[in-house]
């Protein structure tokens, strides 16, 4: 019967362990004392300070079945216990092991205790959980308990037995030699020494000449420890043979005899040259596995005249399942910091380019090249704003007198040719009246003065030829009146102002503006750059724009001159930049509109798609 004065089992020798087990056969008639037992050797072997089976119920009440370290009838439930029912009746346990917080902690505090929780299948109880209570350790030393406690939880399955099932003495002596072994494992803190006590311990019990266990490191098999035996070399013809053995039993994952019974498929050549070299002598390699994954080999020798039968086998097949998690966490713990950095680096790498989860996989490193690319790659930032086509030049064709517009000859848009195209004229009737009209004056002028020559009136006669003379001048002027009415383009260009078809026949002052006309060499832009991107904006900085009706032809310019003063433009602060064409087409026309982009240099891609949603954010966020 389990004593609640003690956490442990009294003595720490294989004798005291084995009377215990007697112990625990003895109350096979009485269940409750049996699943008691059981529970204090679960809590034993996996190093629990305390421990319960508890059986939950649909009506929200909980049954405690067994505890460990016993209470008394009379004792109040202590709170480890009341927390551990809390748990089982909130928590849904089913195969894998649950972990929780065995106190409410603060919020970033680390939980002082935790508890485990591994559903229990025993005779006659269902929905049974068995609850450990663990001390705080890190996350993988947690991990590894856990998984720890799980196996041995599958021990329980041992009660279904003793309830009727299987009552044998050899089931109870094969499950007394696995907890040996596992008893001797956990006494020990390091890996060296655990594995020198399972070597020891296993050739003790199944007399083994020898037993040598090995663990993977990179893509071979290296030997930890040989039994009865505290230092090797590796340039020993056995060792090298025994790994050799090893790594074909994790080549192929399974168990390897020499001599092997009957028809096998499996390859054992280098088992076979270890019992021949070594021998004669029966060999076996078992692979220690964990998550699946192969981490090691033990590999037994013995007498050719002994060889291992099937229940020895499985016997030490359940005792190396039961020892291989805290014999992968002693492992990883005692290895130097480069090691264990390397070795994790590895799994990490090894887990990322492995063949699962592919489509997750090709994500993730899309995801992470796009933010590398973001981060680190450059492109061109080009500022974009609106412009308005603008003429340096342009040549205004006035009306010369006051009169009618008599014809038109060419519309807006319209090229002509400098002294030779004809834009329109005037009506020069009227003048022509004038011009007969001073003819005539002129000519009675000059009889009048012919008339004061011949009666010797000198003054009259002066003074008829004056009048003659400002006749004369009235002539001169309208012929050239006359001749200015036919309106010619002073220079090569376009008519950007004269659409005067409609207006035939209306009256014209002199001085008032008729046609305009601008060269094409003369076009400018005019940007108007937002308040956000008049910093980037520098005089011989080069860009690209594209008009609105021909946004297919994007015309290059250079920067000029940069107003200093903002603009109100479509309630929006905008300063306006003069840029100059490299290029024109016929097409081109004063008064187009568009977008312009100027190439500012380069900047990284992340900066150009956020910078927008930054200035907003520091604006919103300026204090």
């Amino acid at each position: 019967m389990v004593q609640t004065s003690n956490s442990r089992f009294g003595g720490s020798g294989r004798e005291n362990f084995s009377d215990f087990l007697k112990r625990l056969d003895g109350a096979a008639e009485n269940p409750s004392q049996f699943l008691a037992n059981l529970l204090a050797v679960q809590c034993y072997l996996g190093r629990a300070e305390r421990g319960t089976i508890i059986r939950g119920s649909n009506k929200g009440s909980v049954d405690v079945i067994a505890v460990y370290p016993q209470l008394e009838r009379t004792d109040t439930p202590p709170a480890w216990l009341l927390r551990c029912a809390e748990l089982v009746q909130r928590e849904s346990v089913t195969d894998s092991a649950v972990v929780r917080p065995l106190e409410q902690s603060a919020e970033g505090q680390s939980a002082a205790g935790y508890v485990v929780m591994v559903s229990t299948k025993v005779a006659g109880v269902d929905k049974a959980v068995t609850a450990f209570c663990v001390d705080g350790e890190d996350e993988a030393g947690l991990k590894a308990k856990s998984e720890q406690l799980q196996l041995l939880v599958g021990l329980s399955d041992y009660s279904e037995a003793r309830g009727g099932q299987v009552s044998s003495q050899g089931s109870l002596r094969r499950l007394q030699q696995a907890m040996e072994i596992v008893a001797a494992v956990n006494r020990q803190d390091k890996f060296v020494s655990a594995a020198m006590a399972l070597c020891n311990e296993i050739a003790s019990q199944w007399k083994c000449e020898r037993a040598s266990l090995g663990f993977l490191e990179g893509r071979y098999v290296r030997l930890k420890a040989m039994s009865h035996t505290e230092d090797f070399s590796r340039k020993m013809e056995v060792i090298q043979s025994i790994e050799s053995a090893m790594e074909e039993c994790l080549d192929q994952n399974i168990e390897i005899l020499s001599p092997a019974p009957g028809e096998v498929t499996y390859i054992r050549r280098s088992a076979d040259e270890l019992a021949r070299l070594y021998g004669p002598q029966a060999v076996v390699s078992l692979p220690l596995r964990r998550n699946g994954e192969t981490i090691g080999v033990l590999t037994l020798e013995r007498a050719a005249d002994k060889p291992f039968s099937v229940d020895e086998i499985e016997i030490i097949r359940l005792a190396c399942e039961l020892c291989t998690a805290r014999m992968n966490n002693l492992y990883e713990y005692d290895r130097w910091f480069g090691a264990a950095i390397a070795s994790k680096t590895r799994n990490f790498l090894a887990n990322f380019l492995g063949p699962e989860h592919t489509w997750a996989k090709v994500i993730a490193i899309l995801c992470f090249a796009a933010v590398l690319f973001l981060i680190f790659a450059k492109g061109q930032f080009r500022a974009k704003a609106p412009f308005l086509l603008e003429a340096i030049q342009q040549q205004v064709v006035p009306a010369p007198f006051d009169g009618y517009i008599k014809n038109v000859e060419v519309e807006v848009g319209q090229e002509v040719q400098a002294d030779s195209s004809v834009l329109g004229g005037l009506d020069t009737a009227e003048l022509r009246l004038q011009l007969a009209a001073a003819k005539a004056e002129k000519s009675a002028y000059l009889k009048q003065a012919s008339a004061h020559m011949r009666d010797n009136e000198t003054a009259q006669a002066q003074i008829a030829n004056a009048n003659a003379d400002e006749s004369q001048a009235r002539i001169d002027l309208l012929n050239y009146q006359i001749g200015q009415a036919n309106l010619i383009s002073p220079i090569d260009g376009i008519v950007v102002k004269g659409d005067l078809k409609r207006q035939i026949g209306a009256p014209v002052k002199t001085g008032d503006i008729l046609f305009e006309v601008c060269p094409l060499e003369s076009l400018r832009a005019q940007l108007m750059v937002p308040e956000d991107l008049i910093f980037d904006i520098k005089t011989g900085q080069e860009g690209r724009l594209a008009t609105a009706s021909y946004p297919g032809k994007p015309i290059k310019f250079v920067v000029e001159r940069i107003n200093p003063i903002a603009e109100v433009v479509n309630q929006r602060n905008v300063f306006k930049v003069r840029v100059r064409l490299v290029e024109t087409y016929p097409w081109m026309r004063p008064g187009m509109e568009g977008i312009a982009k100027v190439s500012v240099g380069k900047r990284r891609y992340i900066w150009i798609w956020t910078r927008k949603i930054t200035n907003w954010l520091r604006m919103k966020l300026w204090l």
